[in-house]
This record gives C-alpha cells, structure tokens and sequence, in this order.
C-alpha cells in the first residue's frame, strides 16, 4: 500500500498549528502592571487589589463551615469593603507572585531525583 505523502503534511501541519498556542503564557509579573481583583496566576494565586498581593483564595471568599471571609491573607467573620478593585503588586509581591508561576516553561534537563532504581 503506498502512503500519500499529501496526508502527512496536512497532518504535520495541524500538529505546528497548535504548537505557539501550547507554549503561550502570560507576561511577567511586575510593579508596572495593573490587576483586578481575582486575577489568577498558577502558583502564585489570587490578586487581591485593596492588598497589592496574591494569596491562594479569591477575594472575600466565604468557607460555610468556618462561617469566615477570606481575603487579605487572613479570615474575618464579615467580608471586605473597598472601592478598590484594580491596583499594581508591591515589589515583594510581584518577585513572590513570579517565582511561585507555575505556567511559565523551566530550563534546564528536568529531574533526575523522581525515581531510583536500585538492582541488585
């Protein structure tokens, strides 16, 4: 059976055309730019702008069993109130918020440490 070298070039192409979507991630976390309220980065969390930093709950989250409001990093018994709702990450926040980002691609060869075997 002869193979049609049309297909595997429709097939390849498909496979190049989702690549740049694959390896698309946000931009830097920095002091320049601004965030709403809830803004979500993997790893670093919630932005919470009355606070200028991210934690791992949203904004004024309720818990129904602590009967609680989380935000600011801490959990209150009544949820916060602000007209703020956009603002910029301190500079700590924003080196935490980067260095905690677990969408950016890491260098490197990847890890050797995961599995040992050991044959005697």
């Amino acid at each position: 059976m002869k193979r049609s070298r049309h297909i595997r070039l429709v097939l390849l192409g498909g496979v190049l055309a989702a690549a740049p979507a694959a390896f698309a991630v946000e931009p830097r976390v920095s002091t320049g730019a601004v965030y709403g309220n809830d803004y979500f980065i993997p790893g670093a969390g919630y932005y919470h702008a009355p606070f200028n930093a991210f934690y791992p709950e949203r904004y004024n989250h309720y818990d129904p069993v602590r009967k609680l409001y989380y935000y600011g990093g801490r959990w209150e018994p009544v949820p916060h109130r602000s007209i703020v709702n956009v603002s910029a990450p301190t500079p700590e926040a924003a080196r935490a918020a980067e260095s905690a980002r677990t969408d950016l691609p890491r260098g490197g060869f990847g890890s050797t440490s995961g599995r040992h075997t050991i044959i005697t």
